[in-house]
């Protein structure tokens, strides 16, 4: 059995389930702009897409719950005098965005509460102005990028060869990392601690942000298009950094770097992919150790699972429709209940985003723990000031198991009533929310009123369906069973009140009973008045079970006789055809 060893894996059969048309976010104006950036953007609550508009620049914010076609006109964010670039969702704030655009300019935005893109006015929707502006690039901003462990942290890359980091609480630029050449890719370290890019000069840099200095620099991606990269952890070893590009000859690679060890080039060399010419976008998966790769200009997303310091290509999701940017929710926001590990957002033909469920083939209908470990709970361990002070810290984690059982939704749902962006305070904890106690009376719950629409009786013995047949003096005796009136059952029920008359001659040893409050209830009265409606119902159903039962046994009755007829039909044809025989018999 030599080489026919199967390496064990719990996410070897993982495939990517496509969205039907109608399930779609369809007619939507997806921007045309050539910049090479993901287009689209995803946090559990929203999707952010840069629109094609015109008179400046904008993007729109898609609720993920919003699905079908959408409206021709539907509120943009608005404010930039040129295209819209790129967009970045807070980690910490589902509500917060940021944004980058041609005229050099970086806008903070937040989603209105109860925010939806259909408009009752009879004007048209009403666009969203920004909270607060960056500025400081003095050419387009291509790239923004939030801290994913300090608060109100942004790093933005712009067409000056720069990348600045701002403290959006207070609108200022902190530090600056000078490059030579125009920023492809930005990528912050697992502790926030570092940030690597990769440049037109085909160069890979791992910088040391707060000392505004590049601790290392190596030789990327030798040829002349685009480059990625994403960091990510390996398994006990430290740091490792994927990387796409593209060779000399224009084939398409993936590299695998280790962060202790840059300048020996990538571990294992780089792994060749195909010869298409898109640009191949990379998603790491923290919890799953999975690598998804998407290609601009193609309708494939490809996934490898990481393993022993090397890239094991898993499966590939096939399409034909053509994707130009793709967008992957945070693991917080999957269906957990149908094994769901990932969700890919793709645009196609720039009218429509389909939706890509990467799914574990699973049986089993609890949680299942083995694909599901801790992942980013989505709260900030740290403020700007104690980051910009020299503090590191790694991601609070959570078990997705109490979003499963639904012990977590509420605290999910709280990161939507953030305020837009908090000043550094310790003394209140990174996203606590003020919850208002809710006011209590010790009131009694009537029941629901009986429904008009006809309903089964709960209480009823008779089962539906075949009744068994019975005999006629067993009919007999059930329609002879005489049926109280309920009106009346429901009377007998009711205690009678005490008379005064003779509660006065008994004397004063026996002291009067004051009659029951509760008579007077209209609880009380509603409670019996369904209870009439429930038995008049149960009447009503045994008399319709009686007729069925009489029509059942005259239907038997009726196949009985046709029985009987055809097997007297059949006896006399016999007895004829025996006597041709007889005669045949005796002439021969």
């Amino acid at each position: 059995m030599a080489g026919r060893f199967v390496r064990s894996s719990k996410y070897r059969h993982i495939y990517g389930r496509p969205t039907r048309k109608e399930q779609c976010y369809d007619n939507l104006h997806i921007s045309k702009n050539a910049w090479d950036s993901n287009i689209i953007k995803a946090n559990p609550h929203y999707l952010s897409v840069n629109w094609e508009s015109g008179g400046g620049g904008a993007f729109a914010v898609i609720p993920l719950s919003h699905r079908g076609r959408f409206p021709e006109q539907i509120p943009l964010f608005r404010g930039h005098t040129a295209p819209v670039l790129d967009t970045d969702w807070s980690p910490f704030n589902d509500s917060l965005v940021a944004s980058g655009s041609d005229d050099g300019k970086v806008f903070i935005w937040t989603v209105p509460e109860n925010f939806s893109v259909l408009s009752d006015d009879d004007k048209g929707p009403t666009d969203v102005d920004p909270v607060s502006k960056l500025a400081g690039h003095s050419r387009k901003v291509g790239h923004v990028l939030f801290h994913n462990t300090a608060e109100n942290i942004l790093a933005t890359s712009s067409g000056d060869y720069s990348v600045k980091l701002w403290d959006i609480s207070s609108g200022t630029c902190c530090r600056t990392l000078g490059h030579s050449e125009v920023v492809h890719s930005m990528s912050w370290s697992t502790n926030g601690s570092m940030l690597v890019t990769t440049c037109r000069d085909k160069k890979l840099r791992v910088w040391d942000p707060r000392q505004e200095t590049a601790v290392h620099e190596v030789q990327g991606h030798t040829g002349a298009k685009n480059s990625r990269a994403v960091w990510m952890t390996g398994d006990v070893g430290g740091d490792k950094i994927a990387t796409t590009g593209f060779s000399k000859m224009s084939d398409r690679q993936l590299g695998l770097w280790d962060v202790r060890n840059l300048e020996n080039s990538p571990l294992n060399g780089f792994e060749s992919l195909d010869t298409i010419s898109g640009v191949c976008m990379p998603f790491w998966d923290e919890g799953t150790k999975c690598l998804y790769l998407a290609g601009k200009g193609d309708g494939n997303i490809r996934y490898f699972e990481y393993s022993n310091d090397e890239f094991i290509f898993l499966s590939e999701y096939k399409s034909g429709d053509p994707q130009r940017g793709v967008a992957f929710l945070p693991k917080r926001g999957v269906a957990l209940h149908e094994n769901e590990i990932m969700r890919a957002f793709k645009t196609v033909n720039d009218t429509y985003i389909e939706p890509i469920s990467f799914i574990v083939p699973r049986r089993a209908e609890t949680f299942q723990s083995d694909i599901y470990p801790p992942c980013f709970n989505g709260e900030a361990v740290l403020t700007a000031d104690a980051w910009l002070g020299g503090q590191n810290a790694e991601q609070r984690t959570m078990d997705l198991e109490t979003l499963y059982s639904g012990d977590g939704q509420s605290s999910a749902a709280q990161k939507t009533l953030k305020t837009p962006f908090t000043q550094s305070a310790p003394s209140a904890p990174a996203g606590a929310v003020a919850v208002e106690p809710i006011p209590t009376k010790a009131t009694i719950t009537p029941l629901p009123k009986p429904s008009s629409e006809p309903i089964k009786a709960p209480a009823s013995p008779v089962k539906e369906g075949p009744a068994p047949v019975r005999a006629p003096s067993e009919e007999r005796a059930l329609k002879s069973v005489p049926i109280e009136e309920p009106a009346k059952i429901a009377a007998d029920r009711i205690p009678e009140l005490p008379d005064p008359t003779l509660q006065a001659k008994q004397g004063p040893a026996k002291q009067a009973i004051p009659p029951p409050q509760h008579l007077n209830d209209p609880g009380i009265a509603d409670q019996l008045a369904r209870i009439t409606s429930l038995l008049e119902l149960q009447a009503k159903t045994l008399a319709s079970q009686n007729e069925q039962l009489a029509n059942q046994n005259k239907h038997i009755a009726e196949l009985t006789r046709r029985l009987d007829t055809k097997a007297n039909e059949e006896g006399s044809g016999k007895d004829e055809i025996i006597r041709e025989l007889e005669l045949e018999a005796s002439k021969s």
